[in-house]
């Protein structure tokens, strides 16, 4: 694998630009929406918000009403997004196999229209601030793990959790393209918050899906 097959830490400081969800939204918006959106070029030109907008594409399957299919696809690339930044990477690390694989953009388009409210309201409400939590290597590493433990549990195949931990993913996601400090320490919460919470009912939801394994068998 060579240098130009994926993705990589810049070696010099970063000076970041504006990028937000305006960013992301022009990404989908713009252009033919049978096109595959590469992750190599909706990535390239990104600083400070790429973990944001690789955990924004790779959370969409989450949100596809077909058991198992979500998770198996999005939990894994979560769990690589956190690993990176557990390990202090401030830019995502593309293999060439993921780097060169991406959604259409109508994929995109329809996500966006069903998230759009929120997104208008939160790109109205969200801004740069709490930096202490956003840029130490502490603070970065641990949204990182959390990121992974997430992706984890998004791994598992337990009925009806997709939406919970892709919804909570998606607002990590909001908050590290926004930089909003005060935002991700309200997903530190809801992650920390739905792990207790799944670990107090895995038995029922271990029991929950075996019976329903059992009668789709």
């Amino acid at each position: 694998m060579t240098p130009s097959d994926d993705l990589g830490v810049a070696d010099e400081p970063v000076r970041y630009r504006n990028e937000g969800i305006r960013t992301l939204l022009s990404t989908f918006q713009h252009g033919d929406p049978e096109e595959l959106l590469r992750l190599r070029d909706i990535l390239g030109d990104l600083q400070q918000s790429a973990f944001g907008v690789f955990l924004f594409v790779a959370i969409l399957p989450a949100f596809i009403p077909i058991p198992g299919i979500g998770g198996a696809v999005s939990g894994p690339l979560t769990i690589m997004i956190g690993l990176q930044m557990l390990c202090g990477m401030r830019r995502p690390w593309l293999p060439a196999f993921i780097a060169n694989r991406g959604p259409r953009r109508s994929t995109g388009q329809r996500f966006v229209g069903k998230i759009a409210p929120l997104l208008g309201w939160l790109d109205r409400m969200l801004k740069p601030r709490l930096r202490w939590l956003l840029d130490p290597f502490p603070a970065h590493a641990f949204t990182g793990l959390l990121l992974a433990l997430t992706g984890v549990l998004l791994s598992l195949p337990i009925p009806f959790t997709n939406y919970l931990f892709g919804v909570i993913l998606l607002l990590f996601a909001l908050a590290l393209l926004e930089r909003d400090g005060g935002l991700l320490l309200v997903c530190w919460i809801a992650a920390i918050a739905s792990m207790v919470a799944f670990g107090v009912t895995s038995d029922q939801l271990v029991e929950l899906a075996q019976r329903t394994w059992a009668k789709l068998a």
